[in-house]
């Protein structure tokens, strides 16, 4: 299986607002960046999208390297609470609708063909590729081609 090493990051103008993500693959010497901009979301919603993008891009099943400065998404799949929704029928611990169900499938799906192993990074602390990530989500935010998130739900 090849090596992917992934660094993501999402985020918003306004919690929700205009959000962006912003993802970099790198496996030996190849490198691929991807960013997105959406016109109404959060920072949750590109967190995920980030990596979604990402494991999407892969052609074949890899051992990924999945870095992020996202806790929700890190201990989601870390901490098993993924499995632990679905066992509920999409509900948390308390009983409650899991919030971005649309996302979460999605990226279960991706995630599938691959081995993956999550590190969370701390974000907006001099990590190379996670300012990278952080600055490519901006510059979608700011590039004024937002799309819509049909997944996202005002509330």
């Amino acid at each position: 299986m090849k090596r992917v090493i992934i660094h993501t990051d999402g985020g918003c103008k306004g919690n929700p607002g205009p959000g962006g993500y912003g993802a970099v693959l790198v496996s030996g010497r190849h490198r691929m960046e991807l960013s997105a901009g959406y016109k109404h979301t959060t920072n949750n919603r590109m967190e995920l999208r980030a990596a979604i993008a990402a494991l999407a891009a892969l052609k074949e099943p890899c051992q990924v390297e999945l870095h992020s400065d996202s806790k929700y998404l890190v201990d989601a799949i870390s901490k098993n609470w993924l499995a632990g929704w679905k066992k509920r029928g999409w509900k948390t611990a308390s009983k409650e609708p899991v919030k971005n169900q649309d996302l979460w499938q999605l990226l279960e799906k991706v995630m599938a063909p691959h081995q993956i192993e999550l590190r969370w990074v701390k974000g907006h602390a001099g990590h190379k590729e996670n300012e990278r990530c952080d600055e490519l989500a901006n510059l979608a935010i700011a590039g004024g081609k937002l799309i819509e998130d049909p997944g996202f739900i005002a509330g």
